[in-house]
């Protein structure tokens, strides 16, 4: 649901973006701590580790399937096939949204969702590399975008190999692999204005058509942003649907019911000994204001106070543990200002 996957300190492979790190993203399957059955007494060592594993479990985020996500999953698969006989010009997908919309979770959701339905139906595929995840690096050169993909496949690179050497080897590997979809998070890093992003750009576009798979990027603001502008951008808009990812809203019913249906999906994650199921429901327009609707402070939220509640001993969340969370600037920007800070403004001289 919200952005990257569950990652552990110091382990060279939990990024996405090295094969490793996204086939273990792939395989995961978090079991939660079982309840503490009634009755039993733990000693001191075994009521430690209780705490640690239910702990360590909040930590990680709760995949929810939200709109954006099912949106992204659904559209997605579709472009899959209908490229699959396409030689060129493939159809692709844009996940475009602010920060903390769940970009980066519905487009890696995608790729985990295809990935083990391949595997399930083939699994003498155990060789091929169905998926690739990429990230845009700041500034980046055309060098530096094939650098990414060779980076993910693990292929050596040596200072003196120019882009071409490391294009064709990024290319030839994965055409080998059997590669069906490449996401590409960051896109708003390609600035066509520049000269470095636009001959990016056309990196990104060369390596979709030597590439056999479907191109899926993600970024801030696309549809506003310079991806689309001039020739290179009015090639990209021609081939790519843009999913739009954004706040939660309580406008109408239907808002109101998504809303509250994510709370409850979070709520029902929780494992606290002590936590009264629905409470965080009737929160909902709290949350809300909050959270500005975004999925990925609302997540972040209840975790904290998920682990706050474990590590106080009171197991169980309150309006008054919400309130002293300290959220993303983001969120606390969407918050209207609270009587109490009105009222306590100085007035401007005249």
């Amino acid at each position: 649901m919200t952005e990257k996957a569950p990652t552990d300190v110091g382990n060279p492979y939990s990024t996405l973006t090295t094969k490793e790190g996204w086939q273990a993203f792939v395989a995961e399957s978090p079991v939660p701590p079982p309840p503490l059955a009634p009755g039993i007494v733990l000693d001191a060592d075994e009521l430690e580790s209780y705490k640690e594993a239910r702990i360590d479990y909040h930590t990680r985020s709760v995949i929810v399937a939200t709109p954006t996500i099912r949106k992204v999953v659904a559209t997605g698969r579709k472009r899959i096939l209908l490229n699959r006989h396409q030689v060129s010009a493939r159809r692709g997908l844009i996940v475009s949204g602010s920060p903390g919309t769940g970009k980066t979770t519905a487009i890696t959701q995608l790729g985990k969702n295809v990935e083990q339905l391949i595997r399930r139906r083939n699994p003498a595929a155990a060789s091929q590399l169905p998926v690739v995840f990429v990230t845009v690096p700041p500034a980046a050169t055309p060098k530096m975008l094939a650098g990414e993909f060779a980076r993910f496949l693990a292929i050596p690179l040596h200072h003196r190999m120019s882009q071409v050497q490391i294009t064709n080897a990024v290319c030839d590997l994965l055409g080998r692999l059997g590669t069906t979809l490449v996401l590409v998070d960051e896109i708003h890093n390609l600035d066509l204005t520049t000269r470095n992003g636009a001959e990016a750009s056309d990196q990104l576009k060369y390596l979709s058509e030597r590439i056999a798979a479907t191109f899926v990027l993600a970024g801030l603001g696309v549809e506003t942003s310079t991806l689309f502008h001039g020739t290179r951008g009015q090639q990209i808009a021609g081939r790519y649907t843009v999913v739009p990812a954004r706040p939660f809203t309580r406008r109408n019913r239907t808002d109101r019911d998504q809303w509250q249906a994510l709370i409850a999906t979070l709520e029902e994650s929780l494992r606290l000994d002590h936590h009264r199921p629905g409470t965080l429901l009737t929160l909902d327009a709290y949350l809300h204001e909050r959270t500005g609707g975004l999925i990925g402070s609302l997540s972040q939220l209840i975790r904290e106070a998920a682990v706050d509640a474990i590590d106080s001993g009171t197991e169980k969340i309150t309006k008054r543990m919400l309130d002293a969370i300290e959220l993303d600037h983001a969120a606390q920007l969407s918050q209207p200002e609270s009587p109490r800070a009105k009222r306590g403004r100085k007035p401007k001289a005249a």
